[in-house]
This record gives structure tokens, C-alpha cells and sequence, in this order.
């Protein structure tokens, strides 16, 4: 006897597989993230992340109109400090007239409705490469964040509108919100990296802003790979203490994370699809290993499949396009 129900009839033809689809991608789904310089004309490409750039202000600038443009109203902010700025203390960061703060508002000026996030870490300002203060070898946990509390002030005053803590130190999410709250920072949101891996896939990623750790690894406060309940952990404690809006980093590698956060907590879920994640995909696409743009779209679908309701990718400008 053949099956009265065939499965396969709504596999027929892409109208009715676009009809019946469950997941679909849309501009309003990503978060760009954009390195930022100093200088005047500059727009480097990362020798390591291929058609992917650092701009200066004024070009910052004009990549953010295009982004607009093309229905792209959400950024990440990440800023390549010059060595000669960087201590222990992270004195810049907490500089008003720094780089961030100035790229923050270079993107308000291009387009007010732009939504701006901001990293909040250390490591882009420090002269040892980590994540917060370091004493004997040592990543001070308290310190750390009481200084991320004053840098996310300054992105505040600056105008973000979302502040991310990239770092991973315990408690520095509530120390961030008191301190907005202080400052009358009602509005401005955290966008906490609740869930991120101590992960080999982010090797590009410190080229493009030089931000390597001078000494040992980040094992000591981002997570082991190995984890899974740690996760709804770090997650709930982020909550409680405040955070918006949740994220788990990397992406493809721990898309079981990114459904175990969602199915746990009702809160908005972001993934970071990482710059490893990326110059995988581009590598093997310039071997004609691999279709680059039908690779691209199949892992994203995978974050939307997963659970994600904000992508933070590098290919957000390829697939708009490729969308449009």
C-alpha cells in the first residue's frame, strides 16, 4: 500500500517550501559589528578576515548610512586603541573624548535611530590583553567591574543605547545597572554576554584589534567549552541582575546552548556568530570548497532554527543583499 500522507508534496517547488518554511531571515534579525580607527580615510581590510574593514570616524560614518539603507538599524561597536593608550587601569576607555565615544556619537550623527551597542571589556585598552585588571598574574574580578560600570556610563553619556559586557566577570552586570540607574540611565540596556566560551574560533577577531592576551589564555573567566549547565547559570544570574537582553558566544559550535537559553528563559536571546566562524566559511569559499553564499545562509538559518532572535554576524551585508 503507498502512503496517503507524503511529506514530499511540500517539498514540490520553492513556492510552496517558501510557503510552509518555519524560520525566515530579515535585515531586522542582525546586529553588525564595526571596528573602528583613528585616522582620516581609513577603511584596512583584516588580513585574516577577508571583506571585512576597519573604518575611521568619517568612513564610520558613510557605513552607517549605507547600512541604513540597505534596512540594517542595529550595531555593534568595537574600537582598535593604539598602543601607546593602553595601561592596566583602562584609563582611556573611561576618556570622553576617546575613540568609542566618538564613534558612538560619529554613528548618531549619520543616523539618529541607528540602535548602538557598545562593547564594554578591557581588553581592547590594556597593555596585557585581558579582560580586566591584572595583579601577580591575577584577573581582578571586583576592580574589573567596577570600571566596566564607569565605561558603560561614559557609553551612555555618549549616547548608546546598549551597552554589551563582553567580559565575563561575576556580578558586573548588577555593578553596570546601579551604576546606569545612578546616573539616571533608565533607558539604556544590557546586551550581557551571558553565556561566552573560552573558544579558539575568536583568532581573528583579536587581529583585527590587536587585542590578544599578552600572557596565559581567558580559561580563568570565560567558560570551558566542555559546559552546558553552566550556561543556564551564568544566564539566570545575568537576568537577575539586570540584563536585557542574552547572549551565547560562538555561534555554530554551541547552537545547543542557544536553544537550552531560549527554551529556559523568556528574555531576548542573541548569538554571536565569531570571526573564526567567518574566515572558515570565506576560506573555504575562495578554495571552491564550499558555496560561499548558500554556506552562509544555511548557518544563519541555524541560529533562527536554534532559537536566536538577534544575530551578531559578519555577514549581515552579504545577506541582505543576497536577500534582496
Amino acid at each position: 500500500m503507498y502512503p496517503l500522507r507524503r511529506n514530499r508534496r511540500l517539498r514540490t517547488n520553492e513556492a510552496i517550501r517558501a510557503l510552509v518554511r518555519e524560520n525566515n531571515i530579515t535585515p531586522n534579525d542582525f546586529l553588525v559589528p564595526l571596528f573602528v580607527v583613528e585616522g582620516m580615510g581609513v577603511k584596512e581590510e583584516i588580513a585574516s578576515m577577508p571583506n571585512y574593514y576597519r573604518f575611521s570616524l568619517d568612513l564610520l560614518y558613510m557605513e552607517v548610512k549605507a547600512l541604513w539603507a540597505m534596512g540594517l538599524k542595529s550595531v555593534l561597536l568595537f574600537v582598535k586603541v593604539p598602543d601607546k593608550l593602553k595601561d592596566n587601569a583602562g584609563t582611556e576607555a573611561l576618556n570622553e573624548k576617546g575613540l568609542m565615544q566618538r564613534a558612538i556619537q560619529t554613528v548618531k550623527d549619520a543616523c539618529p535611530d541607528m540602535l548602538v551597542m557598545t562593547d564594554v571589556a578591557l581588553d581592547p585598552y590594556s597593555s596585557f590583553g585581558h579582560d580586566g585588571i591584572v595583579e601577580e598574574g591575577i584577573i581582578l574580578n571586583d576592580e574589573t567591574s567596577e570600571l566596566l560600570a564607569e565605561m558603560a556610563v561614559s557609553h551612555a553619556e555618549a549616547g548608546a543605547d546598549f551597552v554589551a559586557p563582553s567580559d565575563m566577570m561575576d556580578g558586573r552586570i548588577g555593578v553596570i545597572r546601579e551604576a546606569l540607574e545612578d546616573e539616571g540611565f533608565i533607558d539604556v540596556g544590557i546586551m550581557s554576554y551571558s553565556a561566552k566560551y573560552a573558544s579558539a574560533f575568536y583568532g581573528p577577531f583579536r587581529d583585527a584589534l590587536d587585542s590578544a592576551p599578552g600572557f596565559g589564555d581567558k580559561k580563568t573567566y570565560q567558560m570551558d567549552y566542555a559546559n552546558r549547565f553552566e550556561a543556564l547559570r551564568e544566564t539566570e544570574m545575568d537576568i537577575d541582575e539586570g540584563a536585557d537582553i542574552v547572549m551565547v558566544k560562538p555561534g555554530m559550535p554551541y547552537l545547543d546552548i542557544v536553544r537550552e537559553v531560549k527554551n529556559e528563559f523568556d528574555v531576548p536571546v542573541a548569538v554571536y556568530q565569531v570571526s573564526g566562524e567567518y574566515s572558515m566559511i570565506k576560506a573555504a569559499a575562495e578554495k571552491g570548497w564550499l558555496d560561499h553564499d548558500q554556506t552562509m545562509m544555511e548557518s544563519t538559518m541555524a541560529f533562527k532554527r536554534a532559537g536566536a532572535d538577534i544575530i551578531a554576524s559578519y555577514f549581515a551585508k552579504d545577506i541582505v543583499k543576497l536577500l534582496s
